[in-house]
């Protein structure tokens, strides 16, 4: 006679079967993997010699064709397909364009290394593109997976890691080129590794249920009231309250009441759920673009937010463009000088060094909302300062030191714009006002250097070229250095008359009239 009491094998299958389903629901399971293809698709020990490989041997290529014909399709390409990105990251929920972004990645790293010739890199360079459009992917995909409380831990892991991926392969690049351990043609074979590893793990991700956009979890619409504030786990910022009549409130309880129900009736209400998931879902399509164009209407509502946004775009522009193509301006200074190369270890230096900036800067207690205009354009005035050094001095060293002087700066000042930003607006509108701010950057980063870097333009050799990237710096550092001043002058002025109105109508005050 058959038992029918499950067998000791059975038993150990199923325990072992609840473990793996327990820790995949935990929320370390997908920051980890996360974490692991952040890690892997940023270790690029070539990076910090792009330019040396692409005039050198290998491609034969002029620093006129890399400086004017090649790299600008990037910022084209960039511009061209970040939008539709953005939207389709967000309508398949993240981790396709995940998985995508690690096969445009593969690809680039497999032309960059079999591709010859200048159409043949400027398709690499689009593809780039591609890669650099698709990150907004890799940021938002841990929010749709784990719990509100968690996103401050997640989002310090995988933007931790990526500057770990930053730091190695720059440290890895500067060790093989150093000790001439590998040649450069090697270590684009040694990223294409990498970069499988880094896709392999792409397609291990868990496949989100929700999107903050296009697939907001919600089963039906109530009405607000004023003064109730409601977030995912239960509390909204107030400036939520007018701007959304509708919201989901009822998402905890309905999870609540499910839990409470019995199992036949839980799943007719979670049948219920899906489709009217589906219908919000088929819906949203339109009023999710109507509802994005609201809610950027009212984010730069802002006087406030969009002095920070203003900088945020004009500076990222202007650091984008002196990333870019800072190695074209250290191989113009370095065959006057008999040093090696150590582009490597400057790139790594300045990623820890920018990163120790940022970091510290959440210790810190200073009213930014008061001061941080005036230190937008103070420190944007030694950022010029360094631009200018570089360019003039005509120093290997010196260019070394201003760049890294000049990369803290940006990363200081970025961090303390993003917390000024980020500090009044919900996970939603903050993803937006990202978004938008580096759209403006992009644009004016495509006007320049369709003016003053592409062939069809001016066709500026490199010393020109920086020297307008300083000048653009000290322009931007006039600006808020001004603002900042007004800001702090109205500040004092208003204290006065607050403080003598506070006076004039005390008591003692009035008495002493009389």
């Amino acid at each position: 006679m058959r038992s029918e009491f499950p067998t000791r094998k059975q038993v150990e299958k199923q325990k072992k079967m609840e473990t793996v389903k327990r820790l995949k629901s935990d929320w370390r399971y997908p920051t980890t993997l996360l974490c692991i293809y952040g890690f892997f698709s940023t270790v690029k020990p070539l990076e910090p010699f792009l330019i040396p490989f692409l005039t050198g041997s290998d491609k034969n290529l002029t620093t006129e064709q890399v400086n004017n014909q090649i790299f600008p399709v990037w910022t084209y390409s960039y511009l061209s397909v970040l939008v539709p990105v953005f939207l389709l990251t967000d309508w398949v929920r993240y981790k396709p364009v995940v998985v995508f972004q690690a096969i445009t990645l593969f690809v680039t790293t497999a032309m960059l290394l079999w591709a010859n010739g200048v159409p043949a890199m400027q398709a690499m360079q689009f593809f780039y593109g591609v890669v650099t459009a698709s990150e907004v992917a890799y940021f938002s995909y841990i929010y749709s997976v784990i719990d509100l409380k968690r996103y401050r831990k997640a989002t310090s892991y995988s933007r931790s890691i990526q500057l770990l991926g930053y730091t190695v392969g720059s440290v890895l690049g500067q060790l093989l080129v150093s000790l001439n351990l590998m040649s450069y043609r090697n270590m684009l074979v040694f990223t294409l590794v990498l970069t499988g590893i880094a896709l392999l793990t792409s397609c291990l991700l868990p496949m989100p249920q929700q999107s903050m956009f296009f697939h907001r979890k919600h089963t039906r619409q109530t009405t607000t009231t004023e003064g109730i504030e409601s977030h995912a786990d239960g509390t909204v910022d107030a400036t939520e309250r007018t701007i959304r009549s509708k919201v989901s409130l009822e998402e905890t309880t309905d999870i609540n009441v499910e839990k409470s129900t019995e199992k036949e009736k839980e799943e007719g209400k979670n049948t219920d759920k899906s489709e009217d998931l589906e219908t919000v879902g088929g819906e949203s399509c339109g009023q999710v673009l109507v509802q994005l164009w609201r809610d950027f209407r009212q984010c730069y509502s802002s006087r406030q937010l969009i002095y920070w946004s203003v900088w945020w775009a004009l500076a990222t522009c202007g650091y984008n463009q002196t990333v870019n193509y800072v190695q074209v301006l250290w191989e113009h200074v370095q065959p006057s000088q008999n040093v090696s190369i150590y582009n490597g270890g400057v790139e790594a230096v300045s990623n820890l060094m920018s990163a120790a900036t940022a970091y510290g800067i959440g210790f810190t207690e200073v009213r930014w909302d008061q001061w941080g205009e005036l230190a937008l354009g103070s420190f944007s005035g030694l950022g010029a300062v360094a631009l200018f050094l570089m360019t003039f001095i005509g120093n290997i060293w010196v260019c070394y030191t201003g760049y890294i002087v000049f990369k803290c700066l940006y990363m200081m000042l970025i961090t303390i714009a993003m917390y000024q930003i980020a500090a009044d607006l919900s996970m939603e509108r903050y993803a937006l006002v990202f978004g938008a701010n580096n759209f403006g950057a992009l644009v004016l980063q495509t006007i320049i250097t369709s003016v003053v870097v592409d062939s069809r333009g001016l066709a500026l050799s490199i010393i020109p070229q920086f020297t307008i990237y300083a000048s653009y710096f000290s322009v931007i550092a006039v600006v808020f250095l001004l603002r900042g001043l007004f800001t702090i002058w109205r500040a004092k002025r208003n204290k006065r008359e607050t403080t003598s109105s506070d006076i004039s109508d005390s008591p003692g005050f009035v008495e002493h009239r009389l």
